[in-house]
């Protein structure tokens, strides 16, 4: 199971994958359809990871092991009201 600090990295990637494909879509090199449906993925990979933080630190929390945290599926997550 990932680390913290594991997941925070895939989160920053994510972060700038998603400032990447911005700039593509501005300087017309993905058109807006592209550019719209990999921000949704990512989107989508960000919500798990930060889920997943939230699980392992309530698991710390409780005094439980945190490497029990699972990635929950993408319908699960997205299903969360704010």
């Amino acid at each position: 199971m990932a680390k913290d600090e594991d997941i925070l990295a895939q989160v920053n990637q994510l972060v700038a994958e998603e400032k990447e494909l911005r700039s593509k879509l501005q300087h017309h090199d993905i058109d807006q359809t592209e550019e719209h449906k990999r921000l949704r993925a990512v989107e989508v990979q960000l919500d798990q990871c930060w889920d997943l933080l939230r699980q392992r630190r309530a698991l710390r929390d409780t005094g439980a092991d945190p490497r029990a945290a699972e990635v929950r599926p993408a319908d699960e997550v997205e299903g969360y009201l704010s």
